[in-house]
């Protein structure tokens, strides 16, 4: 009886371990792929595309994985060009999916928090300016 206990352990302990290599495995390949499409898309002009790929690589959020920060850094870079543009609601558009994407990755904690607090001084300085026009 022991034996079978044991077996069966064994064998759900691997069950869960081939799932969990898994599930890592694809939420890789997810984001490596968003972030593929979000580079795509910023090397067509195509700002849409560009933030898309670049958030959805956020949500597939692997702690200390380096497209996470890359993601996060184009989406700023996004921003800020299109703040030097002029174009305020654009660049407010970039900041809020990078801090909502911090938000809605859910880890043990929330992950991204300086990048949310940065999003967060950009913002309250360029809904005034946006409200201006």
């Amino acid at each position: 009886m022991a034996e079978r206990i044991r077996i069966i352990a064994v064998n759900g302990a691997l069950i869960v371990c081939i799932s969990l290599l898994l599930f890592l495995g694809t939420t890789w390949w997810r984001m490596a792929t968003q972030f593929a499409m979000g580079e795509d898309a910023l090397a067509r002009g195509d700002f849409a595309g560009a933030v898309a790929g670049y958030e959805s690589a956020i949500h597939m959020y692997i702690p200390a994985h380096p497209l996470v920060e890359r993601a996060a850094q184009r989406l700023w870079g996004i921003g800020e060009a299109n703040e030097r543009l002029g174009d305020v609601t654009r660049a407010l558009i970039a900041y809020r999916s990078l801090r909502s994407s911090f938000y809605a990755a859910k880890w043990l904690k929330t992950p991204g928090r300086e990048w949310i607090a940065r999003c967060d001084g950009k913002i309250a300085a360029l809904v005034p300016l946006q409200q201006e026009r």
